[in-house]
């Protein structure tokens, strides 16, 4: 089968293509022909290592998984003799970012891993990129425990994270404020938060209006900043660490002060959050935003686009 691989950290062109054998499955896991996947900014993070940090869970020296992709959605081709939640023919879709795998014509996955059947209202492409950035948006959404009627505000409203998070709170009841840039407003309107602001042509930071919760979903603000427009008990997240790691320590000492402060979950995803972003999808509330599609040979060129930043939603890679 094909496969990426790469077996050293470094640029996208440590990304190769590579002919191997396919796996078999174990008694608990199946065996799943991909047919989309993505290429996101974990996978990006996992592979360049740029930060450090991550070499912790992803090998000291060199990559331990040498093949990414996190995201995927398929069809299974063969299952273990213990799999009982599955069938051979079932269209799936799910997450794996500690094994990784999905940069490959065939992945394996255990049956209690997070994946579930396809929403029936999608593309393969669509289920795909459900879970990346909406694991992430979700994740942040409830650690600032926003409820219905609370005014909150996304920066980077047209990323994979931000254009999910839009859809997530809007669900929540929450009233959204979204920033982007002037080429992608009319669709971040069409994703229907409460309000939009063009940031080329208007600083959101010097806004009258305050906030419960800003979401930093790219990451090119700041607490210091931001912290004009928060209410006296505001929450502001960010998916960055902030500038030399900013993020982190705030996150340890504003809230000992009270008033305004900084969290910063660590996000997680498990199979009960695959099946709640599932019936949003099949209920309309939630639809992943895709930028361009990539053939799986030419993930070089998707890992290099990923990395400009100036991706609008998530970016596809098709195997099938």
């Amino acid at each position: 089968m094909r496969v990426i691989i790469n077996t050293v950290y470094g640029p996208p062109e440590v990304a190769h293509l590579m002919e191997v054998e396919k796996p078999v499955p174990k008694e608990n896991e199946v065996l799943i022909k991909v047919h989309a996947t993505t290429v996101n900014r974990t996978d990006c993070g996992f592979r360049s290592a740029e930060y450090v940090i991550s070499r912790l869970f992803s090998g000291i020296i060199n990559p331990k998984n040498k093949t990414l992709g996190n995201e995927f959605s398929g069809v299974i081709e063969q299952t273990g003799a213990a799999v009982s939640l599955f069938k051979v023919g079932d269209r799936v879709f799910g997450y794996n970012d500690t094994k990784f795998g999905a940069h490959a014509e065939y992945m394996t996955m255990a049956e209690s891993d997070n994946m579930a059947t396809m929403p029936g209202n999608v593309s393969f492409d669509e289920a795909a990129a459900i879970c990346e950035g909406g694991h992430y948006a979700l994740c942040d959404i409830r650690a600032a425990k926003v409820v219905a009627g609370q005014e909150v505000l996304v920066n980077g409203a047209t990323g994979a994270i931000g254009s999910a998070a839009i859809q997530l709170l809007k669900h929540f009841g929450a009233t959204v404020t979204a920033i982007c840039d002037t080429k992608n407003v009319d669709l971040i309107r069409s994703l229907q938060p409460d309000f939009v602001i063009d940031y080329q042509n208007e600083d959101f930071t010097k806004l009258e209006k305050k906030f419960d919760f800003v979401f930093d979903a790219v990451g090119k603000s700041s607490f210091g900043k931001c912290k004009p427009i928060l209410k006296e008990q505001g929450i502001y997240i960010s998916t960055e660490l902030g500038k030399n790691w900013e993020n982190i320590y705030l996150a340890l000492s504003t809230p000992l002060l009270g008033g305004k402060k900084v969290l910063f979950p660590i996000p997680t995803i498990n199979k009960k959050d695959v099946e709640f972003l599932k019936e949003l999808v099949e209920t309309g509330k939630y639809k992943p935003v895709i930028d361009r599609k990539y053939p799986l040979e030419d993930i070089v060129s998707a890992y290099r686009f990923v990395e400009t930043g100036q991706k609008t939603g998530n970016v596809i890679i098709t195997l099938n």
